[in-house]
């Protein structure tokens, strides 16, 4: 036994709540009091009485991702861009996977006999880095980064040629796994067929490694994402338009006049949007435009539109905690 209240001593009883972590707790003082008529004795003290404080609450709130919201949300979004697309001349296909929330979206990502021109720079130094376990000479660093950061064709020549042409690009297409791309025929690597989905499996496997990139290195890797992410400034169009302020951007775009197919262009346009909270891969691919400039105009409004709706294709819900009074 403890002892007991006096005049002037206060006794705390807790009075908990602590199921699913919500905890309750009412202090109450006790405070003997004897009140006197005057300094003399002769009049009994007064019964003690219990003064309540404030309740304090530490409040427990559960998350659930909320899927039915998410699904609408999924549904209005592809609507929207199928509705924007149906709108602008032209194939227009894309695919989309982020890889901190899972989503996925696309439409046509399987199309896979879209030109994809200058995006194939990307494959030919991945391959090459491949064939060589990553030792380039100084010669083919400079190759390489002319070849990404600023679009140079005599660049990708000279590397298409040393990695093996068309044939060393279909082996290592099926090495790395993009079932849906076919090199260019002879040394026209411009003419490079894929489709939305490859684009992203080629991004994974620079990003991660994995598959048959398990030969591909770190440094490799980060090698071709940094070429990536320095594109000169008059060519960093395209799905960087996803990207929030502050969002870090890897891309690779490739635009062509097809002067057999009605005097019109194929324009493309592929990479990595990453920043708090999501780590988006994206591919939009175009073909049969009027002019290079509706093709990017096409590409950034499908872009924009996913950047910009991203978040709310994973909504939460939160919940209180269950409680468990003590009897």
């Amino acid at each position: 036994m403890g002892p007991r209240a006096g005049p002037g001593m206060f006794r705390t009883t807790p009075d908990e709540i602590t199921g699913g972590g919500r905890v309750r707790t009412r202090w109450v003082a006790w405070t003997g009091l004897a009140l006197m008529a005057g300094c003399g004795a002769g009049r009994a003290p007064v019964a003690p009485v219990a003064v309540e404080a404030p309740v304090k609450v530490a409040r427990c709130l559960l998350k659930y991702r909320d899927d039915r919201a998410a699904s609408r949300a999924r549904a209005r979004l592809e609507r929207d861009i199928a509705r924007y697309a149906r709108g602008r001349p032209g194939r227009v296909v894309y695919g989309a996977l982020d890889l901190v929330s899972g989503v996925r979206l696309g439409h046509g990502e399987h199309e896979h006999d879209m030109i994809t021109a200058s995006g194939a720079k990307v494959d030919i130094l991945a391959a090459l880095l491949l064939r060589r376990d990553g030792r380039l000479d100084g010669d083919e660093r400079d190759l390489a980064a002319r070849m990404i950061k600023e679009s140079d064709n005599s660049a990708a020549d000279a590397l298409w040629s040393r990695v093996g042409g068309g044939g060393a690009m279909s082996d290592f297409y099926r090495r790395i796994g993009l079932r849906e791309t076919t090199p260019g025929p002879s040394s026209f690597w411009g003419g490079t067929n894929t489709s939305p989905a490859d684009r992203i499996r080629l991004l994974k496997a620079l990003i991660k490694g994995a598959g048959g990139a398990k030969g591909l290195t770190a440094a490799d890797r980060g090698l071709v994402l940094g070429l990536m992410g320095k594109v000169q400034p008059d060519q960093a169009w395209g799905v960087s338009a996803a990207a929030r302020p502050g969002d870090r951007v890897a891309l690779k775009n490739g635009w062509t006049p097809r002067p057999f197919i009605q005097n019109t262009w194929a324009v493309t346009s592929y990479g990595r949007i990453a920043g708090p909270g999501r780590d988006l891969l994206l591919s939009v691919q175009t073909d049969r435009q009027p002019g290079e400039g509706t093709g990017v105009q096409t590409i950034e409004g499908i872009a924009r539109m996913i950047g910009a709706r991203l978040d709310g294709l994973s909504p939460v819900t939160t919940r209180p905690c269950p409680t468990n009074p003590i009897a």
